[in-house]
Formats: structure tokens, sequence, C-alpha cells
């Protein structure tokens, strides 16, 4: 039997009679100090393990190791006749956080991406063999009874409202990271970050991700404010400066401001989400004047069985509305959470108009089973489609047609255990008629996931 299988049976085993908690998207906003004076069983010393009689000084370990396989037909609608594609990836992280005091905390994350079996190679979301996924220090220089402030340097992860604009792309098997420093305020109704950041530029080996990018750089002031019950507001601007980027319109250096909000609240039936955005900046010489607006309302009937939950999403961002006039209307997503959008994303935010009907429902407790549509055009007839992170994917070719297509989209998600997750799924793309228009040999294009998870 090999190692891997023998770790992940032992600890499947160990899990089923130890203290766990719900796993956080940002694995370092956990915290196991609750566990100082539990029983000391051999996952809860793994969770919490003292380094000073006082236990102040304390260590905690956790991890996780996820396998997908994946088949995809026609992802790029028959443009390059790739067809069928099956291939495996494999993710597996590894992480310390190591509490000094309770104002020092370094916390340090190793992770490793494979990919086997696609035609085509890895995408750059799929393969970086290992690297350092988070290492920072946080430094607290002020304590109050219900705030705090907090200084955090080094490589980390960023994510931010529902992640349409910043986020740690959860979905493929590489998660974004950045590094630079952040200022973070928190009260008990107010959240304030400030950061300055690089993005991380990932290459496939073994420890070759380079410290410090000059790729990208970001930089921002995100806040949130808890204003009532049923009312939070974020509030936000972020700067981004990239060189040599492409758009419809051309190749540029880019410099770009974005300032926005965010309306939204999280009720046991009613939950809502209104954001809009507005884009200002250089693109070479030309002037950015992008927008974006994005609206989710759903209801959640609780009291019927299983809850089901109706939802209705829809989106709203400007693309270019003419080539070589001395504007840019494309807006720039920054760095999105791609699944928004679909389980395989076929169009990003930029230059789109979408609306998605879902319906979700709990037919037991830990299993929820989803359906959705989601239908696709683009703003301007006069600029392309872009995938999820920004890189153009299929220029408007003078078609005037501005229907991308159909996804059909089936889930199901099962919470095995606190630290055991399986979910698959099986998307259908309907070419729509630009595709139609510009893919001479166009195909619908198919896909199909399953992936099994364990966090410890």
């Amino acid at each position: 039997m090999k190692p891997k299988t023998v770790l992940l049976i032992s600890l499947l085993m160990l899990a089923k009679f130890s203290y766990a908690q719900n796993f956080k998207l940002l694995r370092f906003d956990e915290d196991y100090s609750a566990l100082k004076d539990s029983s000391r069983t051999f996952y809860n010393r793994l969770k919490y393990l003292p380094l000073s009689e006082s236990g102040r000084t304390y260590v905690s370990f956790g991890g996780e190791l996820r396998g997908e396989l994946d088949r995809a037909e026609h992802e790029d609608w028959g443009a390059s006749n790739v067809g069928r594609n099956i291939f495996l990836l494999q993710r597996y992280q590894l992480h310390a956080d190591l509490h000094l005091s309770s104002r020092i905390r370094i916390f340090g994350q190793l992770r490793s991406g494979l990919e086997n079996g696609r035609k085509n190679g890895p995408r750059p979301i799929d393969e970086d063999q290992l690297n350092v996924q988070n290492l920072f220090i946080d430094l607290i220089p002020y304590k109050g009874m219900d705030d705090r402030m907090t200084i955090r340097l080094g490589r980390q992860e960023l994510q931010y409202g529902s992640g349409r604009l910043l986020d740690v792309r959860e979905g493929p098997n590489l998660r974004l990271y950045f590094d630079g420093a952040k200022v973070a305020y928190t009260s008990s109704k107010w959240n304030v970050d400030a950061f300055l950041m690089a993005a991380g530029r990932v290459k496939t080996g073994v420890f070759d991700n380079p410290i410090i990018s000059r790729k990208s750089s970001l930089w921002g002031i995100y806040s949130t404010h808890n204003a009532a019950k049923m009312l939070n507001i974020d509030l936000y601007y972020m700067g981004i400066n990239r060189g040599e980027t492409r758009f419809d319109d051309g190749v540029a250096a880019e410099t770009r401001h974005t300032v926005g909000t965010r309306l939204w609240a999280i009720g046991n039936e009613l939950l809502y989400n209104f954001e809009i955005g507005y884009q200002l900046g250089k693109f070479g010489a030309a002037d950015i004047r992008a927008w974006g607006g994005s609206m989710d309302v759903a209801y959640r009937f609780a009291n019927l069985n299983g809850a089901p939950t109706v939802k209705l999403r829809s989106d709203f961002i400007s693309g270019d509305d003419a080539k070589g006039d001395g504007k840019l209307g494309t807006f720039n997503a920054l760095y999105p959470n791609g699944g928004y959008f679909g389980m395989n994303p076929q169009a990003g935010p930029a230059n789109l108009l979408s609306i998605h009907p879902n319906l979700s429902w709990n037919p037991v407790g830990n299993v929820l089973l989803s359906l959705e549509t989601v239908f696709s055009w683009r703003q301007s007839p006069q600029d392309g489609i872009y995938l999820p992170d920004g890189t153009l994917r299929l220029g408007s070719s003078n078609s005037d047609s501005q229907y991308i297509g159909t996804a059909y989209i089936a889930t199901v998600s099962w919470q095995i255990s606190k630290f055991l997750s399986y979910n698959a799924g099986v998307q259908y793309f309907k070419t729509g008629d630009f595709i139609n228009d510009v893919i001479p040999q166009h195909k619908d294009g198919v896909f199909i996931s399953s992936l099994l998870g364990f966090k410890f």
C-alpha cells in the first residue's frame, strides 16, 4: 500500500473519534485555542500543541488532500479540435500555525498541485509541484476589549466580499496568493483592511516561484460595516498596475482604479447581494472607463423538507464600445472567483450580461443537490469574450451576434463527515450565435467532474 494511502486511512480513523470544527476557506482564520483545556487525544494535540507551561505559546497543524477526476469534451468549442480530455488533478497542502504570544503569530503553508493526463498539458491553474502558499507573520500592536489592529507581512491569501473582485479561487487545483503587507482593523461593527501586494507568479517546479513578482501589483482598502440585522455595507477601492495586458482593443500597460460598494445580508430565509463598481485609469495612451454590477436574490423555504432555496443571479459588466477610439470600456474583474459563473466557467466577468436561475435542496442533512442554468451574452458586440482570469478568449471578429451560449449545470455535494467531502457535477454548454459565427466547426461542450477532499 502506498504511503499516501496509509496516511489518509490513518487520519480518517483518528478523525472519526476526534474533535473538529468547520474548516474555513482561509485556513489561517481557524482558531483552536479552545482546545487548551480539552482532552489530550491525538487529533486535539495535532490542532493544539502547547510549547510553554502556560499554553500561550502553541502550534497547530492542519492540511488537505484532494483528488479530482475530470472529463472534458470540446472545452474550446472545437476551435483547436482537442476533442475529449480525461485528466486527474491532485492537491496536497500542509500548514503550521505558531502562536508565540497573544500578539505575535507565524503561519506557514506548503502546497503541491499535480496534473496527469491532459492532452495539451497542465493549465496555469493546474500544476505547481511544491511551493509556499502562505508564509506570513502577524503583529498585533493594539488589542482592545472588542477591537484590534493586526499587521500582516509576507505571502498570504486574500478574499473579500463575494469574491467577485478578489478571491482565493478555491475551485481550481491551485489557489491564488500574494506577497506584501496588510493592516487590518476589526471591531464589532467594522472590518477595514488596507493592503499593498504583488501578485503571485507560478512556475511548475519545486520551490521555483519568485518571492516577489513584478508582473503586476495590487493595492487597496476594503471595509465592511454591520449596519443592521439584515444590512451589511461594503465600501472599497482597489488599484492594479500590470504590464502588457491584452484586451480585444489591443495590448498595452494598464493602470486601473476600481471604486465600488456592496449591500448584502444572509438571513434564515432571505439572502441578497447587490454590488456595483466603476473603473478608470490608463491603458497605454487610452483612458479606461468601465463599469460592472451584479445582483443575487435568494429565498430559502426553511419550513419545507430539505429547505429548498431558489436564487436568481445576474451580471451587467461593460465591454469596449469601439476599437481605437482612445477609450477602453472593458471591465477588469482583477482576481475573481470564476466558479461564480458556472462549474466550469466558459465566460468571465468582462463584456458580459448573464442571468443564472438556481435551485438547491438538501434531501438529507449533509447532501446538497443543485440545478442551475447560466445564460450569457456579450454586453458590447465590438468586444470579445474573456476567461474568468481576464484573459481574452475569443475576439469579436466583426460578429454582430451577442449571445454566447447557455450552460446547464447539475451538482451534488456530500459532506461525508467534518473531514471528508465529495462533490460531483456535470455541465453541458450549448453554443450561441456568437460562438457559431466565429468558430466554423463549433461544437457544444461537456464537462464532468468528481472530487474527493479530506481536511484536518
